[in-house]
């Protein structure tokens, strides 16, 4: 039986667990927190419970054959609900779009805000249907772990049909040409960390996954998703090891021979599987003699993806006219990114607030739990905490923003929590606070992310979202089952490739 440690318990490394183990591997995830499932974190204040993590859920069958693929049934653990109209999003002069699998619902919006993506908007969905079955066909399942990979050539000839060389925002205004719509459908980028007016045209399939397929969102919290895999790996025999963090991978003669924790103990593995910030915890973890193909300088070559302010409100009462999603645009959205970007907290934010107590009031039965995030700066190199934006004025402007919508949140608040990027690197081992990794604005990063497996290393490999196929939680548990799936082909490779 074939031993393989897990260095992580994001869901990246669940998926990789449930796979390997219902496969007869000895498995052992090894988690410094004291939760499973990465930034799907459960966060309770008082009566008021939130996910920290994605509150937006599409591609339900990615999660669902975690459970399938190991013989179980997944509604045994959790339960789907659809939201049919889903995100509410209002300009800054208050104008309002609704997004929604129902058609005619759209099409009744768009008739009244422009005529012309009216006309357009079927050819829009015929589009963005073509670029995400092309990914799901060439893209999702491969690991790039050899050049067979690369110069696979229906991977070439798929790769020249998803518009990789025009940006998102040039894609989209040529279906729409409201203000409103633009900022609606360019938020996409926002879901890799990136800007629409530099990311590829590519990841408008994300339009696909919310306007036909759905949103969707688990009954009780999306952390649901997360601790039902405990459950499962559990079931499965899976070795799992909370607040205990690995200090250091021992290498010798180019092979991951054990892990040193923090509890003092050195265990030996035939494999190990990296789970979290590639560009946070390989330098960390691995000797730069060992990486030559990785060496620190590349690392901080790469442009880490936007991160994230959070104010997580728990409300006394439960406010009127909220859907489940709702995002206040900012007036100028290209100078917003152009300020992230730069490292500048924006003046002028566009703001998200997702409610899952619309959907399901037995998460907060005291009043709405308003999970509040605008888009912050990766945290500049260099710099400390008390370097960056006043995070208190920050989130009394983001409170006058809102008031500025009609929002008025301040009289109704009995519990309320921020979250910075500075918690994000330090809770989630996120490089410079990044959510989603790296950037997808340069296009060598977002087709040539790094490989599934090490260049120098033969038997340690990689999941999570800074690795193939992406950021963004189906993207994680596909590395994940594509990393098992790779050590499952047979013995660990003696030659590397």
């Amino acid at each position: 039986m074939r031993k393989i440690a897990i260095v992580g318990g994001g869901l990246g490394g669940l998926s990789a667990s449930i796979s390997l183990a219902s496969n007869g591997c000895e498995v052992h995830v090894y988690e410094k927190n004291e939760h499973f499932g990465g930034k799907l974190m459960p966060v309770s204040l008082g009566t008021h419970t939130f996910d920290f993590g994605p509150n937006t859920i599409t591609m339900p069958q990615i999660f669902d054959e975690v459970f399938l693929d190991a013989g179980e049934n997944p509604r045994d653990y959790f339960q789907w609900i659809k939201l049919d109209t889903h995100t509410r999003n209002v300009s800054s002069n208050g104008e309002v779009f609704e997004m929604s699998t129902d058609v005619d619902h759209v099409m009744n919006q768009l008739k009244e805000l422009d005529s012309y993506a009216a006309q357009r908007y079927s050819d829009y969905l015929a589009e963005v249907t073509r670029l995400y079955h092309l990914a799901e066909k060439e893209f999702f399942p491969r690991t790039f772990t050899s050049m067979k990979d690369y110069l696979s050539p229906s991977l070439f000839n798929a790769f020249t049909k998803v518009r990789p060389l025009q940006s998102m925002d040039s894609f989209h205004r040529k279906y729409f040409k409201h203000p409103l719509l633009l900022q609606t459908f360019n938020r996409y980028a926002t879901y890799i960390g990136s800007s629409p007016f530099q990311a590829p045209a590519t990841f408008s399939l994300i339009a696909y996954l919310e306007m036909i397929q759905g949103v969707y969102y688990v009954k009780g919290g999306n952390v649901k998703i997360a601790e039902s895999m405990v459950r499962l790996a559990e079931k499965l025999g899976v070795h799992l090891h909370t607040e205990v963090e690995v200090k250091k991978i021992n290498v010798t003669e180019a092979e991951a021979k054990s892990l040193i924790l923090s509890n003092g103990h050195e265990v030996a593995f035939d494999a190990v599987v990296m789970n979290g910030d590639l560009l946070e915890a390989y330098p960390k973890l691995v000797e730069e003699r060992h990486r030559p193909s990785m060496k620190n300088k590349k690392v901080e070559s790469y442009s880490p993806s936007i991160s994230a302010f959070v104010l997580l409100v728990g409300l006394n009462k439960r406010l009127d006219n909220l859907l489940h999603h709702q995002v206040y645009f900012s007036n100028d959205y290209k100078r917003e990114f152009e300020m992230l970007f730069n490292g500048e907290y924006p003046d002028d934010p566009t703001i998200y607030i997702s409610n899952s107590s619309v959907t399901d009031p037995s998460v907060s039965p005291e009043g709405d739990n308003l999970f509040i995030l605008v888009n912050a700066p990766p945290i500049q190199a260099g710099t400390k905490e008390e370097d960056t934006v006043s995070y208190e004025r920050y989130k009394n402007l983001v409170y006058d923003r809102l008031e500025s919508f009609g929002l008025h949140i301040r009289p109704h608040i009995l519990q309320e929590k921020m979250i910075t990027p500075h918690d994000i690197q330090g809770k989630f081992g996120a490089f410079r606070g990044a959510l989603y990794g790296i950037s997808a604005n340069e296009r060598k990063n977002t087709f040539l992310r790094p490989s599934n497996r090490s260049k120098d290393i033969r038997n340690l490999y990689f999941a999570g979202g800074t690795t193939h196929p992406g950021g963004g939680s189906p993207m994680v548990i596909m590395s994940g089952r594509n990393v098992a799936r790779e050590l499952l082909k047979g013995s660990v490779p003696k030659q590397l490739s």
